[in-house]
Formats: C-alpha cells, sequence, structure tokens
C-alpha cells in the first residue's frame, strides 16, 4: 500500500514494514510547517497501525534533512515580533516533540537510513531512530549554536547517551560536520555503507526488523529508555516486568519450538 501525506512527506507500507520518506529534495529536505505536520501525522499514524511491525525513515536528494527551514522561520520570528505573546519557536513544542516522541516511543523498532547531510532537527530525528544505516558520504552537524539556537528534537537527551556528555558538550558548543566514518567510531552510525547502497542496506535492515519478533523489540526499547534514568534496582524490577510480557508472546514460543526443531522460526509479530 502507497500514500502521501504531503508532497513533503511521503509514505508506503507493504508486508509490515512503513516506509516514510523526507522529499524536499530541493531545500535539502529542510523542514518547513507542512513538512512537520506531516512528518509528525505519518508517525502517528505507523505507531497506531498494529500491521506495521518496524518504520524505516530515509529521505530524498543529497540531504537527509538539514533541520527547520530558516526561510520559513525569518518569517515566523517577524510575525512573532508583531504579534503580543507570539513565539516562533512553538514549533517545537507542536511538531518536534511530538515526531522525537513517537520515534522513540512507537512499539516497533525504527531505522534511519541517513543519505545525507543530518543537521539540526534532521540530526534529532536520526538519533531518534533505534538504528541508523548512514551513507559513506553522509555527515552530521549540530548546528544549534551557529543560530543562536539551543538543543531541541531530543538531541540534548539522545546524543550524550550515545557518545558521552563531553563529546556531546564538545559537537553542541562548537558545530562542525562529523563525516560518516567519524560518527561510526563515535557511536552515532551503526552501519556506514556505500552511498550507492545506502537504500538497500537500510532497507535491509528494516525488513528483517519488520520479520522480527515484534513485543521483543518493544520491549528491548522500553527498557533501554527506562534504564538510561534509573537506577540498576530499578531497572532490574523493569526487566522483570518486560521480560513476562515478551515471554507470553506467541513469537517468544514459536522461537523456542523452532529452536529444539533445529529450524528458523517464523515470527507474527503477536
Amino acid at each position: 500500500m502507497a500514500d502521501t501525506m504531503a508532497d513533503a512527506v511521503l509514505m508506503d507500507v507493504e508486508d509490515g514494514l512503513a516506509t516514510i520518506t523526507l522529499n524536499r529534495p530541493g531545500a535539502m529536505n529542510a523542514m518547513d510547517t507542512a513538512a512537520k505536520a506531516a512528518l509528525r501525522d505519518a508517525l502517528a499514524e505507523v505507531a497506531r497501525d498494529t500491521a506495521v511491525r518496524a518504520v524505516l525513515l530515509t529521505a530524498t536528494g543529497r540531504a537527509f534533512c538539514v533541520g527547520q527551514d530558516l526561510k520559513e522561520h525569518v518569517s515566523k520570528l517577524t510575525e512573532a515580533r508583531e504579534q503580543p505573546g507570539g513565539n516562533a519557536l512553538s514549533t517545537v513544542k507542536e511538531h518536534y516533540n511530538p515526531i522525537v516522541r513517537a520515534l522513540t516511543g512507537m512499539e516497533k523498532p525504527v531505522v534511519a537510513g541517513v543519505n545525507g547531510v543530518a543537521a539540526g532537527a534532521g540530526f534529532g530525528f536520526a538519533l531518534a531512530a533505534d538504528y541508523r544505516v548512514v551513507a559513506d558520504t553522509a555527515s552530521f552537524n549540530t548546528s544549534f549554536a551557529g543560530v543562536a539556537l539551543t538543543a531541541d528534537s531530543g538531541v540534548s537527551w539522545t546524543l550524550p547517551r550515545l557518545i558521552g556528555a563531553s563529546r556531546a558538550a564538545d559537537l553542541l558548543f562548537f558545530p562542525r560536520s562529523v563525516t560518516a566514518q567519524e560518527a561510526y567510531e563515535l557511536g552515532i552510525a551503526n552501519k556506514v555503507v556505500p552511498a550507492a547502497d545506502l537504500a538497500e542496506e537500510a532497507r535491509a535492515v528494516a525488513r528483517a526488523l519488520a520479520d522480527g519478533p515484534t513485543v521483543a523489540y518493544a520491549a528491548l526499547k522500553a527498557s533501554l529508555a527506562y534504564g538510561a534514568g534509573h537506577t540498576l534496582a530499578e531497572t532490574l524490577e523493569k526487566e522483570d516486568e518486560l521480560q513476562t510480557k515478551a515471554g507470553a508472546s506467541r513469537d517468544h514460543t514459536a522461537a523456542v519450538e523452532a529452536f529444539l526443531a533445529k529450524r528458523t522460526p517464523e515470527y507474527l509479530g503477536r
């Protein structure tokens, strides 16, 4: 099934895999209001769809996403100055926060296929995914301080958890282009592939996850998020809760039966 949420964001769902594609190549997939709303709504839709078992977030053109569309932002700043109580950055609450919550909170794995530069909010979207397949020509940049802004799109939470607080502070205070190879060495990229192979490789990873034990993947996401902000004792209790849920899944039974029969399990995602 293929669907177009808006020209700026395309969505396709096939055999349990939802592919969401940022599609403003002429603007390096900068996020204007229409694109942000379309991405937010597409993610909410696939999160609700029980037939979707994994999500691939990628983009067209030479950029993954360079963040906020600054041309539109300038006009929003002007409007905010002219209107009492105006706030040009209300988009953080209205768009960016829901997008990142959807990526991190949906009970299915999300793969980012990073085809080119990911900057600002675009960097945040990539970091919010569970797995990043990155073209060898891609790069990352926090960008925020370069336009006198602080981090948004979850970057202040996700980045230090991946690379440590000291390195995150370096990249945030002194924005620069991080190559794909450096991103791999830092722990930002899970896999770096030739640019020509990016689409195929990212889809293969997402396809494998869509065919896997969805309940277990959801529990793994919840465990990692919970463990990042709780004590070991609290995390052990959470693991017990989540393991009980995973152990009651049909897929767990199928996996054990397949192991004993020495065959490959077929998962149904429940």
